[in-house]
C-alpha cells in the first residue's frame, strides 16, 4: 500500500541491533559479565546512565508551563542566542549567523540535507561515518557518496576529497559536504587546523567557479573532544567565505548536556551575505513545520534559565569535564593496550568511540559474543564505543578483539 519510493524500506540499524544483542546477554548472564561497547550514551562505572547533576537540578525548578507549551516554529530567540554562543565559544567566525531549533543532531542533519543538496543529487562525505546519513538522504531523495577518511598511513586523505568533490562538481551544480569533527563518530578523528585550511581551499577553488557549496559541520561530540576553545578553534576560518559557499553547523544537546531522548538541538548558518542567513532561516522554518512543527521547549528552557545563571554553569562545566575525563581515561587504556599488543587503529583525537579496520566486522563481532563483549559491527570495521565501557571492562579489550579477529 506504499507509494512507490517507500516500498520495501526497512530500518535495519547496526547500533541498536548489537545493543539489543547485549542486553539480551545481560538478561541471561547479568551486567558484571557482560561488556557493553555499543551504545552512544556515557554509562557510569556501574553501567548504568550517566546524567548531570546540574541539568537535572535546572530541570527539575523549572515551572510546568515551561516545559509543556508551545515553542515558536523556529525555537526560543533565547535558545537559539545560546545554542550560537554555545557552539562557538570564543571562535564566532565574522559574518551573519542565524539558527533554527532542531529535533536534535540529527533533525538539524535532515533540514541540511532536505534543502542544501537537490533531488537525485548526491552528498559527499566520508567512508567512514554515521550510517543515518544515508537514511537521510534516502529519505530526502538524495544519495550518499564517499570520500575516503583516511589514505594507508592512515592520514586525513586531502587528495580523495579533492577527486570526488570535483568529480561530483563536474556533474551537479551544486554540492553539500558533511564533516564529523572533532570526535568523529565512530572513529574518534578530528581534523587539524592545517587540514581544516586544505579542505576549505578546496571548496573554495569549486566555489570560484560558480557552483553552489554547502557545508554541514557535524559536531555533536565536540565536548567531549578537549577543551572548550582549543576543539572550536577552526570555527573562526568560517567568516569571509563567497556567498556561494555557505557553512552549516548541526548543534545537539543530547552528548553535551546528558539530554539524549529530549531531542533538542539547532541547525546553524555561517555566511558572509545577509540574503543567504535570511533564505536559511525561512526554508528551514518551512522545513519544521512540515516534520514536526516544533520541538521541545522544556529542554529549550533549560539551556535558557542554565546558560543565564552563570554559577550554575560553571558547575554544570565542571561535571561535564569529569564525565569527559572519565571517557578518555577509558580511551587511552584501549589506546595503550592496542598499541603494545599490534591491534591496528584509527587515530583516535578524543569524544565516544574508536574503530578497529576489520575485513569480517559482523564476523568478528560475533565472535567476540562468545567473550560476552558486544561491539557494533560497521561496513569498513568495529567501532567500540569507550563511553559506555567502563574502565575495569577496558583492560584486556583491544587483545580480546586482536584475538577474535585472528
Amino acid at each position: 500500500m506504499t507509494a512507490t519510493h517507500a516500498a520495501g524500506r526497512k530500518l535495519k540499524d547496526a547500533i541498536f541491533d548489537a545493543n539489543q544483542a547485549c542486553n539480551e546477554a545481560i538478561k541471561i548472564h547479568g551486567a558484571d559479565a557482560v561488556t557493553n561497547a555499543t551504545i552512544g550514551v556515557v554509562l557510569n562505572e556501574e553501567g548504568k546512565l550517566a546524567t548531570l547533576p546540574t541539568v537535572e537540578k535546572v530541570f527539575r525548578s523549572m515551572a510546568f508551563a515551561d516545559m509543556v507549551a508551545y515553542a515558536p516554529i523556529s525555537g526560543l530567540p533565547a535558545y537559539l542566542d545560546a545554542a550560537i554562543d554555545l557552539t562557538f565559544a570564543d571562535n564566532k567566525p565574522e559574518g551573519f549567523i542565524g539558527a533554527v531549533a532542531t529535533a536534535g543532531g540529527t533533525g538539524a542533519i535532515h533540514h541540511a540535507i532536505a534543502n542544501y543538496a537537490e533531488r537525485g543529487d548526491a552528498v559527499l562525505t566520508s567512508d567512514w561515518c554515521w550510517g543515518t546519513y544515508n537514511v537521510i538522504c534516502v529519505e530526502t531523495g538524495k544519495r550518499l557518496e564517499t570520500f575516503k577518511l583516511f589514505d594507508d598511513a592512515l592520514n586525513f586523505n586531502i587528495n580523495d576529497f579533492a577527486i570526488k568533490v570535483d568529480a561530483l562538481l563536474k556533474k551537479q551544480r551544486s554540492l553539500l559536504v558533511i564533516i564529523n569533527s572533532p570526535a568523529h563518530n565512530p572513529t574518534g578523528y578530528a581534523l587539524s587546523s592545517d587540514e581544516w585550511d586544505k579542505v576549505l581551499d578546496v571548496l573554495k577553488a569549486q566555489a570560484s567557479t560558480g557552483k553552489k557549496i554547502s557545508l554541514l559541520v557535524d559536531v555533536a561530540y565536540i565536548d567531549f573532544a578537549g577543551e572548550k576553545n582549543s576543539t572550536r578553534a577552526f570555527m573562526s576560518k568560517f567568516g569571509g567565505l563567497p556567498e556561494n559557499l555557505f557553512v552549516m553547523i548541526a548543534f545537539s544537546m543530547s552528548k553535551s548536556y546528558t539530554f539524549y531522548g529530549q531531542r533538542t538541538g539547532a541547525l546553524i548558518g555561517v555566511s558572509s551575505g545577509a540574503a543567504v542567513i535570511d533564505e536559511f532561516k525561512n526554508v528551514s522554518k518551512y522545513s519544521s513545520r512540515a516534520a514536526w512543527s516544533n520541538i521541545n521547549r522544556g529542554a529549550q528552557a533549560l539551556l535558557v534559565k542554565l546558560t543565564a545563571d552563570k554559577d550554575a554553569q560553571a558547575v554544570y562545566e565542571a561535571e561535564r569535564a569529569e564525565l569527559y575525563q572519565m571517557v578518555k581515561r577509558r580511551a587511552d587504556v584501549f589506546v595503550a593496550e592496542a598499541e603494545a599488543c599490534g591491534l591496528r587503529i584509527v587515530p583516535y583525537k578524543g569524544g565516544f568511540f574508536i574503530a578497529i579496520p576489520a575485513d569480517n566486522p559482523a564476523v568478528v563481532c560475533k565472535r567476540l559474543h562468545d567473550d560476552l563483549i558486544f561491539a557494533v559491527p560497521l561496513k569498513l570495521g568495529i567501532r567500540v564505543a569507550a563511553c559506555s565501557t567502563s574502565f575495569e571492562k577496558m583492560h584486556g579489550l583491544a587483545e580480546k578483539i586482536l584475538r577474535a579477529m585472528r
